[in-house]
């Protein structure tokens, strides 16, 4: 019996501090995410909507809802993945996001994709 499981995704994350758009004088500190989604399952699955958690430095947490991603609502084969790079705006030079992509099988099944959380941070920021 194959132990795959029908609807399994990797999601791995790498980010970077965007130093030329950033305004550290005015707690404004700008970075790129880029996120790949690897269909690890036995059948294709969409991806709906997107809910993240942004927490700063100070522990001010903001949450984004939306549908897709970067305007786009992509279906993942089994075997192929999708990549994408966003951004996140901070008060702080440290802070952390986490979430959940809402995602729907070819068989109608609705299941959750959860986003490890990852840091956003300054280099020689974190010690």
């Amino acid at each position: 019996m194959d132990e795959t499981a029908d609807y399994t995704l990797e999601i791995q994350i790498a980010t970077r501090f965007l130093d030329d758009e950033s305004e550290p004088e005015r707690d404004r500190y700008v970075f790129a995410y880029t996120i790949r989604i690897r269909n690890l399952g036995r059948l294709p699955a969409q991806l709906l909507r997107r809910h993240w958690i942004i927490t700063d430095g100070n522990g001010k947490v903001d949450e984004v809802r939306g549908d897709g991603v970067v305007g786009q609502q992509p279906r993942i084969e089994p075997g192929e993945q999708f990549e994408y790079t966003s951004g996140a705006v901070l008060e702080t030079a440290v802070g952390s996001m986490q979430g959940n992509y809402d995602m729907i099988g070819d068989d109608g099944t609705f299941f959750d994709a959860p986003i490890p959380p990852f840091t956003l941070s300054v280099p020689r920021t974190l010690h």
